[in-house]
């Protein structure tokens, strides 16, 4: 069984700036690709930003620029640093992470952001 904890959602005003972070733990060998996801209300879940294994990134084009995903593979852990938050980017964060052939999902994070 995996588990993914995420924290560091919160309310920010417009312009702001949050750091989001996600921590595996488990029975696991190793993580393949980890994620942020995000859903807002009435909208479905949309990619923000994925990291592979090896440090190669992607981001959804909302997201350049801004955004900027990393991971510690020794603490399992993967971060969202968030900056110039505006109010569309009011959603709940979800992490992924691809390990043993499936998606494992965390409980979600609300970041508020405030016009």
């Amino acid at each position: 069984q995996v588990q993914l904890v995420e924290s560091g959602g919160g309310l920010v005003q417009s312009g702001g700036s949050l750091r989001l972070s996600c921590a595996a733990s488990g029975h696991f060998a190793s993580i393949n690709s980890m994620g942020w996801y995000r859903q807002a209300p009435g909208k479905p879940r949309e990619l923000v930003a994925a990291i592979t294994s090896t440090g190669r990134t992607d981001y959804a084009d909302s997201a350049k620029g801004r955004f900027t995903i990393s991971r510690d593979n020794a603490k399992n852990t993967v971060y969202l640093q968030m900056n110039s938050l505006k109010a569309t980017d009011t959603a709940v964060y979800y992490c992924n992470a691809y390990i043993s052939w499936r998606d494992w999902w965390g409980q979600g994070t609300q970041v508020t952001v405030s016009s």
